[in-house]
């Protein structure tokens, strides 16, 4: 497609020489920066071959006048402070269309888009244009007819924002009329005290956390493990992308029998995982310690997508930006009596994540970057960032999609995904709910990590607890 087309420019406002730049957020300081360049790839998977001919009007329509950082590029004004910079985009810069050998099977096209998916993380967005890129992929594989790739800096906004602008491109397949509707989100961010713990224990809460945050950010780092191969600049590695599937009703229905939220349920699943794929790949290191970052909405929101024309607004309830803070949870280890007990390691997340969640380190975190970043800077700040993910052995991080059936184009979108590219760990896993599906998945260090063993030991653990939990009484 690219070279069949002219290169098309297109203004997306009326830009003045005089109109205001807009500062860029701390949070996108740090990750745009020499330390880090993180970026979100959002992978829709069409259920017809993908017409292409409408992409340059659709993206002159509806996806750059979402927001206007979608044609801004970066710029350092005389004073050094980074800015937001309207410019004009051509649009031709920012698609690509690859071209395969012809006449493949499904499962041919499936490894050359693995291998074209990994490139396109790896590769850094250049900063003479405004960030982010689509890639139009116009054979079939064993999950479509066709792939849409959006890569989007992280810089322009965290995942609540930038899924919210790409669902305001979609319709519902079955009635374009209706709006999207999306599953109740019970692990929305909610103010700290409607957790509801006594003063003594917030206190003591957010001691220890906001202590272990900050060593685990600058001098305990987790050991070479399975899951974790240390090697220095892991963020530039080639990375595989592998998938499980749970149905959203046999989670709620261990959630019924256990209690906890459905975040529970689903990290209890991950982390026994894990720990099935360490003593599965054995060299003696099953006990060794694994933190998990897990990256939490730091807004109060209800479970539905904001329009992002709302969010840009200054007294949004939802803010455009980019609002995360993290959670260090240690992965429970398997020992004590009760080890084989897969319902276990449920309570201790469930145990957990309470905690963490009784308490202000969160918060307080947030507050110490921005501290950082005024007395030295965005540069110290972002290498700061840099050290707590890559310290750490893997990194968390979950959406909502919709429960209908959504339309890109006129294009069904049989299932999608997102994965964040540019952290410095070797494991990194997404989770994101699509028509009564949690689709979780896995971007791995290629060469370290068996992809395939450990969609293996999640659908083990998953089985296990599954069986467990139908055991237990209601």
């Amino acid at each position: 497609m690219g070279s069949k087309h002219l290169a098309v420019e297109v203004e997306a406002a009326e830009i003045g020489e005089d109109e205001e730049e807009e500062p860029v957020s701390p949070t996108g300081q740090y990750l745009n920066s020499s330390a880090l360049c993180v970026c979100i790839l959002c992978v829709f998977e069409s259920d017809v071959p993908i017409d292409d001919s409408q992409t340059f009007p659709l993206l002159d329509t509806l996806f750059l006048p979402i927001n206007p950082r979608f044609s801004s590029v970066m710029v350092k004004n005389e004073r050094g402070v980074q800015q937001w910079r309207r410019v004009k985009v051509n649009l031709a810069d920012h698609v690509k269309v690859p071209v395969f050998p012809a006449g493949l099977s499904p499962p041919a096209y499936d490894e050359l888009v693995q291998d074209y998916v990994s490139k396109v993380g790896m590769d850094r967005l250049p900063e003479s244009r405004p960030l982010w890129e689509l890639h139009v992929i116009k054979y079939p594989t064993n999950h479509g007819e066709g792939t849409i790739i959006f890569k989007l800096h992280h810089a322009l906004g965290d995942g609540f924002s930038l899924m919210s602008a790409l669902f305001s491109c979609v319709k519902r397949t079955d009635d374009p009329s209706l709006p999207l509707t999306f599953p109740g989100n019970n692990a929305a961010a909610k103010k700290v005290s409607a957790c509801g713990p006594g003063f003594v224990s917030l206190v003591m809460n957010t001691v220890r956390d906001l202590a272990w945050g900050l060593a685990k950010s600058t001098f305990i780092e987790d050991g070479v493990s399975p899951i974790r191969s240390g090697m220095d600049r892991v963020e530039f590695r080639p990375i595989e992308i592998s998938f499980v599937t749970f149905s959203l009703d046999d989670i709620r229905r261990v959630k019924a029998r256990i209690g906890g939220t459905v975040n529970d349920i689903i990290c209890g699943i991950i982390f026994q995982g894990t720990q099935l794929y360490m003593q599965s790949v054995g060299d003696g290191s099953k006990s060794a310690q694994a933190t998990a970052l897990v990256l939490l909405n730091t807004r109060v929101i209800d479970k539905n997508y904001k329009n992002p024309k709302e969010m840009t607004k200054p007294d949004a309830e939802s803010p455009w930006g980019n609002r995360f803070g993290f959670l260090h949870i240690s992965i429970p280890t398997r020992d004590g009596p009760n080890k084989d007990d897969p319902l276990k390691i449920i309570s201790k997340v469930k145990r957990l994540i309470k905690r963490k969640k009784s308490s202000l380190g969160v918060f307080l975190t947030g507050q110490l970057l921005e501290t950082m970043r005024t007395f030295r800077g965005p540069e110290v700040t972002a290498r700061y960032v840099h050290s707590t993910m890559k310290n750490t052995s893997m990194a968390i991080s979950n959406l909502i999609g919709p429960k209908e059936k959504m339309s890109l184009a006129d294009h069904p979108i049989r299932s999608f995904h997102f994965m964040v590219v540019g952290v410095p760990q070797s494991l990194r896993i997404t989770i994101v709910s699509y028509m009564g599906k949690l689709k979780v998945t896995m971007g791995t260090e290629k060469g370290f990590i068996d992809p395939k063993l450990l969609t293996t030991c999640m659908e083990k653990a998953f089985k296990r607890i599954y069986e467990a939990a139908l055991e237990e009484k209601p």
